[in-house]
């Protein structure tokens, strides 16, 4: 599948691009896990999932694990078209 170079302002912000770069190679992963991942507090992750969700990016669900309520994340099939474009751009963007 060909996907056409499209930049996506949603996506660009740093921790944005991290956490769809971190969910394009999974099914799913819990908020802790990203949090750590890409080293950022509760209050700014949420943010970033805020504006992806808006945009129908990620899919959240809360599910108890572990004998606690739990937020796991997804990418939405938007989401990982509208990641894959915007990566796609910028390798076009970066070969001059």
């Amino acid at each position: 599948m060909t996907v056409a170079p499209v930049f996506d302002p949603v996506i660009h912000a740093p921790g944005r691009l991290q956490i769809c770069g971190l969910l394009s190679g999974v099914d799913d992963a819990e908020f802790a896990l990203i949090r750590d991942r890409i080293a950022v507090s509760d209050s700014v992750l949420s943010k970033h999932l805020k504006l992806l969700d808006e945009a129908g990016y990620v899919k959240l669900t809360k599910a108890p694990f572990e004998g606690r309520q739990r937020t796991w994340v997804r990418l939405t099939r938007r989401g990982r078209s509208a990641f894959a474009a915007h990566v796609a751009e910028l390798r076009r963007l970066a070969a001059g």
